[in-house]
């Protein structure tokens, strides 16, 4: 697996959820390729060769990868990828074959089946493709039930399912049933439930895919705007990079049930590690991926001129450019500047062109 960018994504995060060397194989005694629960030293490439040859499913092979507080991450691949696999093994919908998940320092996978319906009641929260609504149930029952599963008085949860209902702007539609709301009303109404329980670790499995591209794009500036607020950690499943780059602080792409490389969106954008990852960023312009700090003119010196966030995209920072002859200072997280930026630099960084490793 390549990894590229700084390890963590955000700085010094303490780290929520920890997966390390996480395997699903599918067939009749998968686990006798894993004695005492793991890989061994055995390289995992030649591992996973030997067990499709005996005609096993290797879903998820080797696969380790940690999640922040208050971190988006996001895996994406085409279909069979494995994405979906390592997301239901990380709550133990599907049982992992070898691994390690780690969620606030205890094994998941050492939980008993009565701490693991306690976790996913209290500390997990789970949006799929599939709304899942309870169609018997109006908008408040359906917000409200995973409370009812804790045994929260009905007033208490009541009050606390209007919240959630009001976070997501379905305020007035309670009493609404699901076969009354459109699709992104469902959807939300699927994320206020998974909400409802306040998790510290959100799973969304293409939470949106099954939605028209506008009502689709305002479901991600809706996500945005929830995170915004609670800073929750999250992974992300998604097969659409343009949506993985508008919300991943860091994302993942699988391919054959193995992260082929790591990092950050605008990493994989510039620095693919083969061409399978290319192919999935060649339609992203890079104005949307390249940040300020990206193209920083090392020849100009440092003026005074107006200060941009070393974050802004240069799709943003290319009309406050325009007449500053002297260029944009850049600032970093800690508001110091770090150079400036010239209509020079932007023009040599869009016009960059790299060679793409060979597909391994």
């Amino acid at each position: 697996m390549a990894e590229t960018g700084q390890q963590g994504g955000r700085q010094g995060g303490e780290v929520k959820l920890s997966c390390r060397n996480l395997w699903k194989v599918y067939g009749e005694r998968s686990e006798s390729f894993f004695p005492g629960g793991s890989a061994g030293e055995e390289d995992p490439a030649l591992l996973a060769k030997r067990i499709r040859d005996t005609g096993h499913i290797v879903a998820a092979c080797d696969v380790s990868f940690d999640v922040r507080i208050g971190e988006i991450f996001v895996i994406m691949g085409l279909s069979g990828s494995g994405k979906s696999t390592v997301v239901r093994c990380l709550s133990r919908l599907v049982e992992p074959t070898a691994g390690h998940v780690v969620l606030d320092g205890s094994d998941l996978l050492q939980a008993s089946a009565k701490e693991l319906i306690d976790l996913r009641r209290h500390k997990m929260g789970m949006v799929f493709q599939n709304f899942g609504l309870l169609p018997h149930l109006n908008v408040l029952g359906n917000v409200a039930f995973p409370l009812k599963l804790q045994n929260v008085s009905e007033a208490e949860r009541n009050e606390r399912a209007q919240r959630v209902i009001e976070l997501v702007g379905l305020k007035g539609r309670e009493r609404a049933f699901p076969r009354e709301l459109s699709g992104g009303q469902q959807q939300r109404v699927g994320i206020a439930r998974s909400l409802a329980v306040d998790p510290g670790l959100w799973f969304l499995d293409e939470p949106f895919s099954a939605l028209d591209p506008l009502i689709r794009r305002q479901m991600q500036d809706e996500f945005l705007r929830l995170q915004q607020m609670l800073h929750k950690s999250i992974v992300f499943i998604t097969h659409d990079f343009l949506e993985a780059l508008r919300i991943a602080d860091r994302m993942a792409i699988m391919r054959d049930g193995r992260i082929v490389q790591m990092g950050t969106p605008s990493d994989l954008v510039l620095n693919p590690a083969d061409s399978y990852v290319a192919e999935f960023t060649s339609e992203v312009p890079r104005a949307r991926v390249l940040k300020a700090a990206d193209v920083i003119d090392p020849a100009a010196s440092l003026a005074d001129a107006p200060r941009i966030d070393g974050r802004m995209t240069l799709d943003a920072l290319l009309p406050r450019l325009s007449g500053q002859a002297k260029g944009l200072a850049v600032t970093g997280d800690d508001g110091k500047t770090l150079g400036m930026v010239t209509s020079s630099s932007v023009v040599a960084a869009l016009a960059e062109t790299r060679a793409v490793p060979e597909r391994s």
